[in-house]
């Protein structure tokens, strides 16, 4: 089974004084069994908040041991206008393009799981982990 993960629990995971740190740890074995999947623009989200909120050595965690162990969803151009559209339909809205973009590729590969502790998972149908 597959498993998307969100910006919310790898920065989870990085940020010992997130409210989500315990969680996303005790979540980790169970998620071992699973292919962990993610997108580039989790990517990018995720880079940047890491290296606004905590700086060059979490980022370098980040990317160095964290993100080589997912596989990676390229965005193309259709899948950026599939999370668009559904943006554009959902305004007003606080769910964002990146989740939106998420909720595609999940859509897509038949994906029910995020590891996320963003509750707009939930509310698009999908479940969350832990």
């Amino acid at each position: 089974m597959s498993v998307l993960v969100d910006t919310s629990a790898l920065y989870a995971l990085l940020d010992r004084d997130d409210q989500n740190h315990e969680a996303a740890l005790a979540a980790l074995p169970a998620l071992a069994e699973q292919e962990l999947i993610t997108h580039s623009y989790v990517l990018v989200e995720a880079v940047a908040l890491t290296q606004r909120r905590l700086g060059a050595d979490a980022v370098r965690s980040l990317t160095q041991t964290l993100i080589p162990g997912l596989a990676i969803v390229w965005i193309d151009e259709l899948s950026h206008a599939a999370g668009l559209a559904a943006l554009l339909a959902a305004l007003p809205t606080a769910v964002s393009l990146v989740d939106m973009v998420s909720f595609h590729v999940m859509r897509e590969r038949g994906i029910e799981g995020a590891f996320a502790f963003d509750a707009d998972f939930r509310s698009a149908g999908f479940v969350t982990i832990p």
